[in-house]
């Protein structure tokens, strides 16, 4: 099937984010850290945020829940950025072979309040045509409405748009949609998928 469009997740594909770089920080026992992150400020929690519930309005629902982690819990708003690593930089260098050919979009779970605050931060960002926020969108993958969205704004035909997610979920509603999904892992075996595509 031809190819004629590329859509990037962000966090895990282009950018290294863990809370954990934050955390380890903060906890001196890990497995204190592991219960903080699974049961208090877990990812359940934190799609609530990428889907547009302001961070302040999720740490006050968390704080008198939790009075003895209050200050953990505030952390994860006022020292977000502690938590995103570096730009993973094999597949910024497929972003730039790829920019030659196609028209390449990004489709991410992000907080808009912090989308806005990393964007200037990443000159890979201005490679995109065009970038769905689930949290701007206030819908969230791995919900095939977030996806539509992304199809009818820039006019994608699924069958003809390569889809890469780090996320199992994600990649099966892009492939229950129609598109060429491919689960990233790493940069190298993203490369090897798309070569095999035939679209390197």
């Amino acid at each position: 099937m031809t190819v004629e469009a590329v859509v990037f997740d962000f966090g895990g594909v282009l950018i290294d984010w863990n809370p954990r770089y934050l955390y380890r920080k903060i906890f001196q026992d890990e497995q204190e850290m592991e219960y903080f992150l699974t049961h208090i400020c877990s990812l359940s929690w934190n799609a609530m945020l990428d889907k547009g519930k302001p961070f302040h309005q999720g740490i006050e629902e968390l704080l008198p829940l939790y009075p003895q982690y209050a200050n953990a819990i505030k952390q994860y708003d006022i020292r977000w950025e502690e938590m995103c690593g570096e730009e993973i930089r094999g597949s910024v260098a497929l972003l730039h072979q790829l920019k030659k050919k196609y028209p390449l979009y990004g489709l991410t779970n992000w907080s808009e309040e912090k989308y806005a605050l990393t964007y200037p931060k990443h000159d890979f960002f201005k490679l995109f045509d065009g970038i769905v926020v689930s949290g701007v969108e206030k819908e969230i993958k791995p919900e095939p409405r977030l996806f539509e969205i992304l199809i009818d704004r820039y006019h994608l035909t699924p069958e003809k748009t390569v889809f890469t997610d780090d996320s199992w979920a994600n990649i099966q509603t892009a492939e229950k949609l129609g598109f060429q999904a491919v689960l990233f892992e790493t940069p190298e075996k993203l490369e090897q998928a798309l070569r095999a595509k035939g679209v390197l």
